[in-house]
């Protein structure tokens, strides 16, 4: 089981890791930075933009930013965890920590909760700050609580695919097929379509969308995609473990 000593511990040593790795520091601050350009500063730009193509962008505006907070915030986290387990492999601390009281099954315990939290904390921040969602808190929770799995679902997958940091960098890059999916479904005939619906950004993305076109929040899907999320991870533990 996690302590708040365990969590007290390994959480010192990863904001040390984060703190000297400036590239892994800003990732973390592109949501908020995100969030606040899309409130003050690109609505005009977008504006101007759409009145030279002679397209109402702004139309769009809200439903594209909305889905791009909901989701990029548990991308990032579990990226940059994602990249802290190849670095701790690099220098075989995970190799270490299997003979140290703390048993490896609380270790990855800590390592699925943590980018969760931070996700949910981060998104929960961004979504109201950019001003793009007419959703009530109380309506974006459950929404934020089924993206919240992606951090560890990408983190796990950084560490199971991934031998080193430069294969890392370039399973991000794949990985980020996993945000744009959603949006390049709508432009994909039936029943192509479809095939979108098995990445597990596809279900926040739609429940997001359906609601703010004012469709009722929809409990058995959303359940649906909690149950498909734990079963990746469940797959991805198995390669991991």
């Amino acid at each position: 089981m996690l302590t708040m000593h365990t969590i007290r511990a390994l959480g010192s040593v990863d904001a040390a890791s984060v703190r000297r790795d400036s590239l892994l520091w800003g990732m973390l601050l592109v949501p908020l930075g995100l969030a606040l350009a899309t409130r003050w500063l690109l609505p005009g730009l977008f504006a101007s933009v759409g009145r030279l193509v002679g397209i109402d962008i702004m139309l769009y505006y809200g439903a594209f930013f909305g889905y791009v907070l909901l989701l990029l915030p548990p991308a990032i986290c579990g990226m940059v965890v994602g990249f802290l387990l190849l670095d701790q492999r690099d220098e075989q601390t995970l190799l270490a920590m299997r003979v140290t009281p703390l048993p490896f099954s609380g270790y990855l315990a800590y390592r699925l909760a943590l980018p969760m939290l931070l996700s949910l904390l981060m998104t929960l921040l961004a979504l109201p700050l950019a001003g793009v969602t007419t959703l009530s808190l109380a309506q974006l929770l459950p929404l934020v609580l089924l993206a919240a799995p992606l951090a560890p679902l990408l983190a796990l997958f950084l560490a199971a695919f991934a031998a080193n940091k430069v294969q890392g960098f370039a399973l991000q890059k794949l990985m980020g097929l996993l945000l744009v999916g959603p949006a390049v479904a709508a432009f994909v005939p039936e029943p192509w379509r479809y095939l979108f619906g098995l990445m597990p950004t596809a279900t926040p993305a739609a429940l997001l969308w359906t609601m703010e076109a004012g469709a009722p929040f929809n409990w058995l899907v959303w359940l649906g995609g909690l149950v498909y999320q734990g079963l990746l991870l469940a797959l991805l533990l198995r390669k991991v473990g």
